[in-house]
């Protein structure tokens, strides 16, 4: 018989503070502290980020705790971020672990935030099957888009990264330039649904292996923008569903491009995606046809998984906890965190 555990998973690598209990691979509570400040700034203020993270992380472990219905004496382990992030973000989080770990006298777990992006799917559920190793991993978010190669829970090999923007980022971006809210992706994906995605043509990046790049299409759309709306200043407005639509259109094309070359030359059928950018209508459409045309194993990961939440640190704390791989006190976080 299983061993009944509890982790309490903490996740602070930007802008959202979160908290979750999970009994094993089963999710109790799943709990996020929205940061809404940085919206008027069209971005995260890293500053303003960490000063929110400490005013959140105590409310919010309560609430998940709460909601779980545990005690946190009854707690096996407490997993955290580690990092990738923003430095000032991921230091509150580990702070908080340590000390209550500390407290506690429980084991500490440090976790990789993308790795644990890509690992969500395997917290239990009744209607969803889990991966099976290997397959090829993808991240898409607003600060990452990589390809991996994952052999095991934590056997990653990265082959392929953006060289500059990432796609939540690109997104983003020119969503700002059409004056849409922070974050612009969710709201590009809905007014695509009302646009022409073939109304204008932008470039599809040459990048050799499996990198990706977004930044020249990014400037092919400001360049396109800023020079018709010299011509008409309401531009923007007269074409907005039709930007949107074929925009995402091309952003999507690109990553598709290269999870088409990654598979076919590491011989894939299985495709796990991870990340915010997820969550994105347009990407979910093409993977699953792929699905359904060419016999693809697609794993897309359910909506409250796709944004950064602390559900997915805890279920990466319930595999280290199995294997005994447990993090140090004196470990420091790292903002640039590798596979």
């Amino acid at each position: 018989m299983k061993k009944t555990s509890y982790i309490l998973g903490i996740e602070s690598s930007c802008d959202d503070t979160a908290a979750a209990v999970l009994r094993n691979d089963e999710v109790l509570s799943n709990c996020i502290a929205n940061q809404k400040i940085h919206q008027s700034y069209g971005g995260v203020v890293p500053e303003l980020a960490s000063r929110a993270h400490q005013a959140n992380i105590v409310p919010v472990v309560q609430q998940a705790l709460s909601i779980a219905n545990i005690d946190k004496k009854e707690l096996s382990a407490i997993a955290y971020t580690r990092g990738p992030g923003l430095l000032g973000s991921l230091l509150v989080g580990s702070a908080f672990a340590k000390s209550l770990a500390l407290s506690l006298n429980i084991p500490l777990i440090e976790v990789n935030h993308m790795q644990a992006h890509l690992l969500c799917h395997f917290i239990k559920s009744e209607d969803r099957p889990v991966p099976t190793f290997p397959f090829l991993g993808v991240t898409l978010s607003g600060g990452h888009t990589q390809l991996v190669l994952v052999e095991s829970h934590f056997e990653m090999k990265e082959i392929g990264k953006t060289r500059d923007d990432a796609i939540g980022e690109a997104f983003d971006k020119c969503g700002k330039l059409m004056g849409l809210n922070y974050p612009a992706g969710p709201e590009i994906d809905r007014l695509a649904k009302l646009g022409n995605p073939d109304a204008f043509a932008f470039p599809i990046p040459k990048v050799e292996g499996f990198d990706v790049s977004y930044s020249g299409l990014k400037t092919a759309f400001i360049n396109l923008v800023h020079k018709n709306s010299h011509k008409n200043p309401n531009f923007i407005d007269d074409n907005l569903n039709d930007l949107c639509a074929s925009i995402q259109k091309t952003l999507v094309a690109v990553i598709m491009q290269k999870i088409i070359q990654a598979k076919e030359k590491y011989h894939l059928n299985r495709i796990v995606i991870g990340g915010g950018v997820a969550a994105n209508s347009e990407i979910r459409k093409k993977l699953s046809r792929k699905a359904k045309e060419n016999q693809w194993e697609v794993f897309l990961p359910p909506f409250q998984y796709t944004t950064d939440n602390a559900a997915m640190i805890g279920i990466v704390g319930y595999q280290k906890l199995i294997n005994q791989q447990f993090g140090m006190m004196n470990q420091s976080v790292s903002a640039r965190l590798s596979l």
